[in-house]
């Protein structure tokens, strides 16, 4: 159970780690499609998305450091605090924003996170 609650976790950090890039690098060209924004609120939204993108870059790294500590108990600390915060930002993006967001970022976080605590 430990393999596939790593797996998850890897597919949860692989899923915003592309968030982080569409949001930040990337919102100008593909961001603003995969959000459904127009061109001409993009250049507006631009300096937003790319804030929301950094804090999506700390949902990475806590996870990423979770599944590479060294200390086994405070690694697992680290990929659940990360997960349930993964999970409670797509609760409430799918209330504020897109019901898809729930699929997107909340269901894999949620099956990770349960994988975690059966591990």
């Amino acid at each position: 159970m430990l393999f596939i609650a790593t797996v998850l976790t890897a597919i949860v950090i692989a899923i915003h780690v592309y968030i982080v890039l569409i949001e930040t690098v990337l919102f100008r060209s593909r961001g603003r499609k995969v959000f459904g924004i127009k061109e001409d609120r993009a250049e507006a939204l631009a300096p937003l998305m790319s804030n929301q993108g950094c804090y999506n870059g700390f949902l990475v790294a806590s996870l990423a450091v979770g599944l590479v500590h060294p200390d086994a108990v405070v690694g697992r600390a680290f990929v659940v605090f990360g997960l349930v915060c993964v999970a409670v930002a797509g609760v409430w993006g799918a209330a504020t924003v897109s019901r898809r967001i729930l699929f997107v970022q909340t269901v894999p976080a949620a099956l990770a996170l349960l994988a975690w605590l059966a591990a």
